[in-house]
């Protein structure tokens, strides 16, 4: 098996995740711990308890999906410390877990990062009126060129066929009934508190920049391919430029995916809760194998 790590991204989150991770194992138990004596706020609680309504907003959601996810990477490492993989990527603020995963900074150092990327862009979304649609099953070109029509951006290329876009939300409306105008019958507004992946982040991603700035950063020790370039950094400099623009530019996430199969990768495993990017890589290459780890549960029935 080659194995290659992917972390979750926002939206991924649901009341309960990780508590039986945290009960059953010592090293997801540290991790929880670790995180709720970082922030002075108990992630451990609002992962476990909720409320679901906090758990949504991005300064609490990105902290405790962060979390969440390297505690499952904790709990495989201490059943499977042989499996080391050939390279990692998360989506969005995943790759703050797969940066972990290769060894780019400390777990408190990755989660002080990613607490203040969500207060940021929380900040942004309440300063700007953004919007987000899905496109199902329209060509790149087309969508790009409705989007520089309309005055948006394409926020996410996650798989063939699954295009996300973003903006200010009267200009992101009146993209979706141009699209639909143009013969693509699925284009659905999303529920979303802003528009991520836009230029309405730029300010975000700016003010990130500073905090990245003050934060110990070193060369991954495993290949972390990154949002923004769809390639890993080849200097430190290089790796906060990419976080920082990462905030407000395409995730290219179908690119991450083909080229770490490139690399040789033929499993999947995923980190995290839900089971997103496995769902997305039966769309981009149904060939290649996958395993989840977001439970005691999927953990236990791994074969590996």
């Amino acid at each position: 098996m080659k194995s290659f790590f992917v972390f979750s991204g926002q939206g991924a989150q649901a009341v309960g995740m990780g508590r039986d991770l945290y009960d059953a194992g010592t090293a997801a138990k540290a991790v929880f711990d670790q995180a709720d004596s970082a922030l002075g706020w108990s992630v451990s609680k609002l992962c476990f308890e909720g409320p679901g309504e906090k758990l949504t907003e991005s300064k609490y959601c990105q902290p405790a999906i962060y979390t969440m996810s390297c505690a499952a990477l904790a709990a495989f490492r201490e059943k499977f410390a042989d499996v080391k993989p050939l390279a990692c990527a998360g989506l969005s603020l995943g790759e703050y877990a797969a940066l972990f995963a290769g060894q780019a900074f400390s777990f408190t150092d990755g989660l002080k990062l990613i607490a203040r990327r969500g207060e940021l862009m929380d900040i942004a979304c309440n300063e700007t009126n953004g919007g987000m649609a899905s496109v199902l099953g329209g060509e790149e070109a087309l969508i790009r060129e409705v989007c520089t029509e309309c005055g948006i951006d394409v926020a996410n290329f996650n798989c063939p066929g699954q295009i996300v876009i973003s903006g200010e939300k009267e200009k992101v409306k009146t993209a979706v009934e141009e699209l639909k105008a143009r013969g693509l019958r699925k284009v659905i507004p999303l529920n979303v508190a802003g528009a991520f992946h836009s230029q309405l982040m730029a300010g975000a991603g700016e003010k990130l920049g500073e905090v990245l700035a003050t934060i110990p950063l070193a060369m991954p020790k495993i290949p972390v391919y990154h949002n923004f370039t769809a390639a890993p950094a080849t200097t430190v400099k290089e790796l906060r430029a990419n976080l920082q623009s990462q905030v407000a530019g395409s995730v290219r996430w179908e690119e991450c995916v083909r080229k770490m199969i490139a690399a040789g990768g033929d499993t999947m495993i995923e980190f995290g809760p839900g089971s997103v990017l496995t769902g997305l890589l039966r769309r981009t290459d149904s060939e290649v194998k996958f395993l989840n780890v977001n439970s005691m549960e999927s953990l236990n029935n791994l074969n590996i």
